[in-house]
Parts: structure tokens; sequence; C-alpha cells
């Protein structure tokens, strides 16, 4: 059997790696990488940072095991906890690190999650409906199905699958939960296609966007991350940098909207003169988002939807 090393590539770690080495090289060198994982990412960069200390957070005690076997011959250098993302200012101030000089966010599920059929979060697997990252606490998914009203089912399909469906797949959930309850992956999947006029089907799996939500509503994805990435921006030190890896469009659109804000001027049209606390915060660092190059999408699949962004701190905040 494969090895969860060997299986867990990490996506676009050379690029990444390139854009946090200037604050990787500094004395002192903090990194946080805010979405562990199973710590791919991470160890490369210890490897190339003998000096470099690791703050890693993940909200999965599974993954952070895993990690935390991987790193072990890094010894003290790594610290390891046990959060979500948006915690990443209480986990610096529990460990004593006034600043980090790097931040790394690998968004969405990671391949431990998506290879574990057990965990529920791949349609192409049956498993119980859980899709919790954090297995310790959260609803399921499966309670989500039993529970929520047909109103909510249709919302957060449309919000957060973009499923132009939702209402005919809520209208579905709710029919079938009233004759028996919705447990594993292969009952939602079989309701799904059922639902689907043929001609839609051939336009790729339909379960996809509703897998996709509700593993963001039993997670609370996005509330986390319009949270996370204000506090991570906050916690970097001057000349710090961020690189955030997003896999769709909706953490995407909430990545861009805050570095974009943090990069610009907030002096008030006309003044003749920039003062110094109207001047930005942050330099972003490439332009738009880069993608996986083609040698890479084929080698590794779960690089072809990957929007990577990144930024520099230039200032303290006023």
């Amino acid at each position: 059997m494969m090895t969860d090393r060997l299986r867990h590539i990490p996506v676009m770690l050379d690029r990444t790696l390139e854009l946090l080495d200037p604050a990787l090289r500094v004395e002192g060198a903090v990194l946080v990488d805010a979405t562990l994982g199973l710590g791919g990412h991470a160890e490369a960069a210890l490897e190339r940072h003998p000096g470099l200390t690791l703050v890693g957070l993940d909200r999965d005690t599974d993954a952070l095991a895993k990690a935390g076997a991987r790193l072990a011959p890094f010894g003290d250098r790594v610290h390891l906890v046990h959060t979500v993302y948006s915690g990443v200012r209480e986990a610096l101030d529990g460990l004593g690190i006034d600043r980090a000089t790097a931040v790394l966010f690998d968004l969405g599920v990671s391949s431990m999650q998506l290879d574990e059929a057990e965990r529920g979060f791949a349609y192409a697997q049956d498993a119980p409906l859980d899709m919790r990252m954090d297995r310790t606490t959260g609803i399921t998914a499966a309670t989500i199905l039993a529970e929520y009203p047909e109103a909510e089912l249709r919302r957060i399909f449309y919000a957060y699958g973009e499923e132009k469906l939702a209402p005919r797949y809520a209208r579905s959930i709710v029919q079938a939960r009233a004759e028996h309850p919705l447990e594993r992956s292969s009952q939602l999947v079989q309701l799904i296609i059922d639902a689907t006029p043929r001609a839609v089907q051939r336009a790729g799996h339909p379960a996809k966007r509703v897998f996709q939500a509700l593993r963001i509503e039993v997670n609370a994805e996005l509330a986390a991350l319009e949270a996370a990435l204000p506090a991570a921006l906050d916690a970097l030190a001057v000349g710090g940098r961020i690189v955030v890896l997003a896999y769709q469009s909706l953490e995407d659109r909430i990545v861009k909207r805050e570095l974009a804000a943090r990069s610009r001027s907030t002096a008030p049209a006309g003044l003749p003169i920039e003062l110094p606390e109207h001047r930005p915060e942050f330099s972003l660092l490439v332009r738009g988002a880069e993608q996986a190059d083609e040698a890479e999408r084929a080698r590794n699949p779960r690089a072809i939807p990957v929007r990577l962004r990144a930024a520099e701190r230039l200032r303290d905040a006023a």
C-alpha cells in the first residue's frame, strides 16, 4: 500500500517556497502553516531553512498526528496546534510568538481527507456522511440532510456550491428523508443522479457541487477563512510574506478581496501628498492569481483548480 507520504504531493511546492523564501531566510524566521495537512510544504521549508521555526495549525487531529510523525526529525523547531486556522493569533500567543515572518494557507479538503473513504468527503466512494475536518466536534453532513429545512438546503447549495439545480436537489432530499434517513454518500449520490436531467449529467458528475456545499457548511469554511486572513495578515512582521492556495472560486474571491484591500492606498481622493498612514500595508507579489503549469497538472490532478495569490507586508498598521 502506498504510504501517506508518497501519496501526498504538495501543490505548487516550488513556486510557494520561491515566494516565501525571502521571509524564511531572515534570522529567527517563523512560518505559520495554517493548514498543515500531511506537512508536505512544511517539511520542504524546514529542510531548506535550518534556522526556521514552524507553527503548524490544523483542525484535523488525524492530520496533526501524521504530520507530527513526518516532522519529528526537526525536533523543537516544530510546534503543532490543534485549531481552526482562524485561531492563528491565539496559537502564536500560546507559544509566546509575537510575529510570524511567513504564512501559508493551502485551503480546501486535504488529500488525506479525500483519500480516506470513511471521512465521507468523496462522492466517488461510499462512506458515512460525516465530512467533519475535526471529528471531535460539530455536526455531520448527515445531520444537515436530516434536519435543515428545504429552504436552507437550497440556500447552501446555491451559496456554497453555486448549484443551479439547488431547488430540485433540496426538494428531492426532503422527500427522500421522509421515507428513510440519508446516512451514506452512495445514497446521496444516487438521489442527486436520479434528480438530474440526463443532459446535465453529461457536463460532469452532478454530485460534485452538492458535496462541496455540504463540506463548506459542515466546517464553516468560508466564515473561518474570512476571520483567518485578516488575523494572519495582522500577525505578519514587516517584510513578512503570505501565500494562499485556493481551489474553488468562493475561497479565491475572499482571498482576492482581502489582499486587494490591504494593498491599496487609503488616502482620500484629491490629497496632493499620500501621508504615511495612508500607504498600502501590503504589496501583491503576483499579478492576479497564478495556476500550476501544465506539467504539474498532468502529474498531480489536484493541482488543476488551484489559484495562488501572495503578498508582502510593507508597513505596520497605523
